[in-house]
């Protein structure tokens, strides 16, 4: 979860010579510089391609920026039938190009260490912002138009979903090995909503990618605060379900274990304590988990910016150690 990021003077080095987020987001061989530098620097078993999930939206035309401690705002919010009616499906190949072009250098610059994964936000996750018209708000209006204009709202989520296909085909081609969906709102919503305006969506989008058997790769399901909904969440077909640090990895796996690997569940904030009392947690959660296949160790949710970078590495030394033993059947 969020490789690079501010927590490496390495990554705050590159983003300072970028000038800003989305030049560094769109410049293909500053993404893979970004991209390889937590590969370099620790023992990790995978890469994930630097972007943002909000390359949709921003190749929609709905002036996306990035205010430095204020997070993405859009000049162009969407918020009536007119404006979801404006909208267009970007070409990945061109609109989208730059994370392609990104994907390419990166595999061909890792050259085997490890796979490389590729993401996109989840419809409704990408909504939230469109709607709000940037984050870290209560998504009041995008939770009212769920109710209000239900049509008009599936009318925009079911865009972005085909969007999002489009996106996550041409980075399957581009070379990604592994495709991450992240829904990062969806567990704000009560059941039945997130059944009808996350998950329904989302289930769509892993049908679309399964449709080409031929190209077919692992297709992993992140939604924070899902814990409620894994067997739900399973049953869409994707190989595998992300878990924030609120679930119980055990529990999780006698519920959906034999039908999904789990990826997580390092709650970030622990980074901050002693070495010690990491190495304690990373024990503890492959302990729940036991033994056996079908656990991806990672964190619960992304690493923060204040992050001691030798604290990362403790946690990453342990799960190689520590599991060992879990290894067998």
């Amino acid at each position: 979860m969020r490789q690079a990021g501010r927590y490496l003077p390495e990554y705050r080095a590159t983003r300072a010579r970028a000038g800003d987020f989305m030049t560094l987001c769109s410049t293909p061989d500053l993404a893979c510089e970004v991209t390889l530098q937590p590969i370099d620097r620790y023992a990790l078993d995978a890469a994930i391609i630097f972007s943002d999930i909000l390359t949709i939206p921003h190749a929609m035309g709905l002036g996306l920026s990035f205010a430095e401690g204020e997070g993405p705002r859009f000049a162009k919010p969407v918020r009536n039938r007119a404006d979801i009616d404006a909208l267009g499906i970007p070409d990945p190949l061109d609109d989208l190009g730059y994370v392609m072009a990104a994907l390419k250098v990166t595999r061909r610059e890792l050259n085997g260490r490890v796979p490389l994964i590729g993401f996109a936000g989840s419809p409704w996750t990408l909504a939230t912002y469109m709607i709000e018209g940037r984050g870290g708000t209560d998504l009041r209006t995008a939770k009212a138009l769920l109710v209000e204009d239900t049509h008009a709202a599936h009318k925009l989520l079911s865009l972005l979903a085909d969007a999002t296909v489009q996106y996550l085909r041409a980075q399957r081609a581009a070379g990604a090995q592994a495709l991450m969906i992240f829904d990062t709102w969806g567990g704000v919503l009560t059941p039945a909503m997130y059944r009808e305006f996350s998950l329904r969506h989302m289930a769509s989008i892993v049908a679309g990618l399964k449709e080409d058997a031929e190209q077919d790769v692992p297709i992993i399901l992140f939604t924070k605060g899902g814990a409620s909904w894994l067997e739900d969440m399973a049953a869409t077909g994707c190989a595998g379900l992300g878990l924030d640090w609120s679930a119980d990895i055990g529990n999780a796996r006698a519920r959906v274990g034999e039908q999904v690997a789990l990826q997580g569940n390092f709650d970030p904030a622990l980074l901050y304590a002693s070495p010690d009392s990491i190495r304690t947690e990373v024990g503890r959660i492959l302990a729940d988990y036991g033994n056996g296949p079908g656990h991806v160790f990672n964190l619960g949710h992304g690493i923060t910016p204040g992050v001691d970078p030798a604290h990362a590495g403790v946690l990453i030394d342990a799960v190689h150690e520590l599991s060992l033993p879990y290894h067998q059947n």
